[in-house]
């Protein structure tokens, strides 16, 4: 039921959103692990797109912030206001109260208004003059950033970055992809042809699935020491975090799932390895300078470390 439904989704997002079925994919993955994305491209791309057309095949409440220089925190976590008539100061909500968030262009925005977003994205609550208020469940942060160097950017804090179980670059469509683009789009918006498939309790349900997916202790020692081995290196001054290392086991657990199987194999955890912990990695003013990128690092850290035998699956 899982891969049916799945494939549904699929199939509807890519109406709208075309050529980039294994975004798709890597997006409703993520999605199942309870994780937030991060999209960073150039703009133009359908980062915006992607999110709405989600929203639209998961049935999801929706809200969606422009981030600029001038939005505020409680625009995020809601505020306080008082009420003339009971004299009493009453609770009104801000976007985060919503199942799927679209932070658009949060680099280009505030520390401070980014900020408002850590209790949500780790908690999936917030708290507005010492109260705190849940958020409905699922929630789901999906945020896009233009390239740093473009107008208006700034470097996302370290701690915020974290907290996106992956990051995803959709880069351009092929030609003939442009194409279907530009033909699907001559007479309808192909936004309003996706047809609504799960559910908040399908998504729920396919998170709680989760929990029942077997990692045998080779697997699970084997992706420890691909996240330990990051902290390692000469050119990483700070490598994959704990949490990280919790993200990395969710979402293999959530690709095993799609290829139709209740264990992780190693290759589940090579699939994601570079999606969950690219933009964790701080690299060393030194490494920058000779235009070392994590992708790089990350390839050569799964090259130096075997993968077990043992997987825990059907012979195991």
């Amino acid at each position: 039921m899982i891969i049916e439904q799945s494939e549904q989704i699929i199939r509807e997002v890519s109406k709208a959103f075309t050529g980039k079925d294994e975004i798709i994919r890597k997006v409703l993955m993520t999605i199942y692990a309870g994780g937030h994305i991060l999209l960073e491209d150039c703009p133009g791309v359908g980062k915006t797109t992607l999110a709405l057309a989600f929203s639209k095949a998961l049935g999801l409440d929706y809200q969606r912030v422009q981030f600029t220089p001038d939005t505020l925190p409680s625009d995020i976590t809601g505020f306080s206001m008082l009420n003339r008539q009971t004299n009493q100061f009453e609770y009104r909500e801000g976007a985060a109260a919503c199942n799927l968030l679209l932070a658009d262009e949060i680099n280009r925005t505030s520390p401070k208004t980014q900020s408002a977003l850590l209790e949500a994205m780790e908690e999936h609550r917030v708290t507005v003059d010492g109260l705190t208020h849940r958020l409905p469940d699922p929630f789901i942060c999906i945020a896009t950033q233009n390239p740093l160097g473009t107008t208006g950017t700034q470097p996302l804090p370290e701690s915020q970055m974290d907290r996106f179980m992956v990051r995803l670059s959709i880069g351009y469509p092929t030609t003939e992809d442009q194409v279907r683009i530009l033909k699907a789009r001559r007479y309808v918006n192909p936004l309003d042809e996706i047809t609504e498939i799960a559910s908040r309790e399908n998504i729920r349900e396919v998170q709680n699935y989760l929990t029942s997916v077997r990692i045998h202790d080779d697997v699970l020692h084997y992706l420890i020491r691909l996240c330990e081995r990051t902290r390692e290196l000469p050119a990483v001054e700070l490598g994959v975090s704990p949490r990280g290392v919790l993200a990395l086991t969710q979402m293999t657990k959530a690709h095993a799932v799609l290829k139709e199987r209740n264990y992780v194999l190693p290759q589940d955890v090579r699939a994601v390895f570079n999606d969950v912990c690219a933009h964790r990695l701080i690299l060393r003013p030194q490494a920058r300078v000779e235009g070392i990128v994590p992708q790089t690092l990350l390839e050569a850290v799964l090259d130096e470390i075997a993968p077990p035998q043992k997987s825990g699956g059907l012979g195991a």
